[in-house]
């Protein structure tokens, strides 16, 4: 195999592998949340065709609603409550054990205490936490003796304070109140109504398990919203709980071979497109597969980029500095490169907008404003120009936009223009970038040819010096060139730097070239063949 042939075959094989790697990579990263096809809001009219269920889906409840359920079901349940039997008994059994008496009269108001205290308890003591609770939220409880629950009116219930007083309240005499008053009776008095946490619990999880999470169904062909119709929140709600089936339902039916196909053979269609567009229209990029990386792994890093962000934030895929590959592209290759690229880029990554076609509008005036503004990029003030004309593009678009589609000026989201902000001021790091891309891939741009062509450079500032009549006729060819290239439409910058330097070999020997001698000429004592050597090793030196 010739070297052409093993040159082209070795092309090819990169130009394929750069497809593979970009179809792959872009297919790995590609957003799998699925979207539904209709944007709707409260309140506002349907902006779409008639719209018929195309099957049958339950209307769901909102998480208002089943909120509401959930509390109602809190605040009417009726709380259980376990009498402990023991604790009567062991109390009183205490205060007899603590106030025995021989004295007749003693005996008597004892008993009278003791006949108080078992009221109370069968009454029902309450811890005052529970009390607190009950009071003026319910009015009964359930007081539960093994499987068998029966409802109690709080208000027969008492506290320990309540009960101390109750008891004081209901002394027959004065001595046996006294006597009562005398004894420490909060020893004796200790709740016996507790509560029953853990049936509590269980029937509360019960009946919040049984909530139902929709109510009623839609059938299939029933008409749900049609063309201009306010969506009210019921509408609203059947509406939801259509999006919710239909993404489920995808969910179901398309994942897997049918969601990854479709995804693989739009990406192929995609690339095929670019792929062809640089095989007609740019061979020259095509076939350079410095320039063809560079174009395929910008196209990526912004696609990559927008799926990563928008995963993250909301919003996050206007923070991608989507800009940087026409301003790359145009610096590097041409603008219908960079605009062509810029429309791969932007139908790769619509997908991870939330509103595709909002994000598709902004990405496409601003990638003509950057291609407009930057055509030749000479100097870093055009950057920052063509920055602020950028941001400024985008906001424009957007208020314009919102203004088309709402009709309102509130419905501006403000935190947009924070996401476009932080998206341009990235924009500052391109021309660091250019300058990379510059020593990485071995490009020159035209801020490199401006810096080169600059007549203070080191290398031309030694060729003026050591070489000024070479040096004035490098200038007086560059002109020229200069001119003749704006005449045919050639590349008059990168002309004229290659004129400046185009004797530079000159610098070695600068005596032995005419425009350089002042009445003595070296080449008097040398060979013919010699001088033929030194004139022409110019070019070798250069």
């Amino acid at each position: 195999m010739n070297k052409g042939k093993l040159k082209n075959t070795s092309r090819i094989i990169w130009q394929t592998l750069f497809f593979i790697f970009a179809v792959s990579l872009t297919i790995t990263f590609i957003p799998r949340e699925k979207q539904f096809r209709y944007h709707y809001e409260e309140g506002k009219p349907w902006r779409y065709g008639l719209l018929t269920a195309p099957f049958d889906f339950p209307i769901y409840k909102s998480e208002q609603d089943i909120t509401s359920e959930r509390n109602n079901i809190i605040n009417s349940h009726i709380p259980f409550f376990l009498r402990d039997k023991e604790r009567p008994l062991n109390e009183i059994a205490d205060f007899r054990a603590n106030n025995k008496s021989s004295d007749l009269d003693s005996i008597a108001m004892f008993t009278q205490i003791e006949s108080l205290l078992k009221r109370v308890y069968e009454k029902g003591v309450i811890d005052i936490e529970s009390y607190d609770s009950l009071k003026g939220d319910k009015t009964k409880i359930r007081i539960r003796n093994g499987e068998i629950a029966t409802e109690y009116s709080v208000e027969n219930l008492l506290t320990p304070r309540m009960a101390y007083e109750y008891i004081l309240r209901n002394c027959q005499t004065p001595e046996v109140k006294e006597t009562a008053g005398a004894i420490n009776l909060n020893l004796y008095i200790e709740p016996n109504i507790i509560y029953d946490t853990e049936s509590n619990n269980r029937t509360i999880n019960q009946q919040i398990d049984n909530i139902q999470p929709t109510a009623g169904m839609i059938q299939k062909g029933e008409r749900i919203i049609d063309k201009g119709v306010i969506i009210t929140p019921e509408i609203y709600r059947v509406l939801s709980s259509y999006e919710k089936e239909t993404l489920k339902n995808k969910v179901d039916i398309n994942e897997g071979w049918y969601t990854l196909s479709g995804e693989i053979l739009l990406v192929l269609i995609i690339y095929s497109f670019l792929y062809l567009y640089l095989g007609f229209f740019r061979k020259r990029i095509f076939n350079n597969i410095r320039q063809l990386s560079l174009l395929m792994l910008m196209i990526l890093i912004i696609v990559i980029s927008s799926y990563l962000l928008s995963q993250r934030w909301l919003l996050g895929v206007y923070m991608v500095p989507f800009a940087v590959l026409p301003i790359i592209v145009v610096t590097f290759m041409d603008t219908r490169t960079a605009l062509y690229a810029s429309i791969v880029a932007i139908m790769l990554s619509c997908w991870s907008s939330p509103f595709p076609i909002e994000y598709v509008l902004l990405q496409l005036i601003v990638s003509m404003t950057a291609i407009n503004s930057l055509k030749e990029l000479t100097k870093r003030s055009q950057m920052f120009r063509s920055i602020v004309l950028m941001f400024v593009s985008y906001c424009v678009t957007y208020v314009a936009y919102v203004l088309m589609t709402e009709g309102d000026l509130t419905k501006i989201n403000f935190s947009m223009f924070l996401f476009l902000g932080i998206n341009c001021f990235m924009l500052l790091f391109a021309y660091i970038f250019i300058y990379i891309i510059e020593k990485v891939w071995g490009f020159t741009s035209n801020v490199m040819l401006v810096e080169l062509a600059d007549l203070n450079s080191p290398l031309l500032k030694t060729l003026s010096e050591k070489c000024p009549g070479t040096f004035q006729h490098a200038t007086q060819v560059a002109n020229l060139a200069a001119e003749a290239a704006k005449a045919i439409g050639a590349n008059a910058l990168l002309v004229r730097t290659g004129a400046l330097y185009h004797d530079i070999g000159k610098s070695a020997n600068p005596m032995f070239f005419t425009e350089n001698q002042h009445e003595i000429n070296p080449h008097k004592n040398l060979s013919y063949k010699e001088s033929a050597r030194i004139i022409i090793s110019h070019v070798k030196e250069g």
